[in-house]
């Protein structure tokens, strides 16, 4: 690593994976449910509610096992095989990663210990392989595999630890308000990421 320590506002970048680095394409389950009548998002709600993701978030529970659960969290608002296409479709949602954002973390680690925190099922480190960004990281924090989901506020110190700096010396940049407020209660310096022209902005100070 190159660049000089007491010059930079951080000395370590702690960055989120989903809606950051990598983004689902649901396109087929919104065509499932347009096709039963069912409102856009339906899927999402019951899927994404804690009692379903949660188990899933800190490795209790694989994908298949989250499929059942999804269905049965429809409780019987739809057909029990409809249940199953839209919660199969959204377990096999195609994924990408953002070139920039990619290319962006690929120059910051040449700098700085750049570690992934995310709240992720245990199949992360083989979607990162599939996504060719294995040794993307330095270091990679799952709540799968620490049994934390962000904004616990130990995941983050467990990151900060794995990047050898004190919170207070990290950059954690995340999509979710809620896990941001919870890092910068920490001391840690933050950035919101809602387009990669913010994580852009974040990192010029080192870049």
């Amino acid at each position: 690593m190159t660049g000089t320590r007491g010059a930079r506002p951080f000395d370590a970048v702690l960055c989120d994976v989903d809606n950051v680095i990598r983004f689902y394409d649901a396109s087929e389950v919104t065509r499932l449910e347009r096709a039963a009548g069912l409102a856009e998002g339906t899927t999402m709600k019951v899927a994404f509610a804690p009692e379903a993701d949660l188990p899933l978030m800190l490795g209790r529970i694989d994908m298949r096992d989250w499929v059942s659960v999804v269905v049965a969290g429809f409780d019987g608002s739809v057909p029990e095989p409809l249940a199953y296409k839209l919660a199969q479709a959204l377990a096999d949602a195609p994924f990408h990663a953002d070139p920039t954002v990619v290319s962006l973390l690929r120059r910051v680690r040449d700098v700085v210990p750049l570690v992934l925190v995310t709240n992720a099922a245990v199949t992360l480190e083989a979607d990162l392989e599939t996504l060719g960004l294995t040794g993307l990281a330095h270091h990679v924090v799952s709540s799968a595999r620490v049994r934390l989901v962000k904004p616990d506020p130990r995941i983050y110190r467990i990151a900060a630890d794995r990047a050898g700096v004190p919170p207070q010396r990290c950059l954690f940049v995340d999509d979710s308000p809620e896990n941001v407020s919870a890092a910068a209660g920490l001391g840690m310096r933050t950035a919101h990421f809602t387009e990669p022209a913010d994580l852009a902005r974040a990192l010029a100070p080192l870049l």
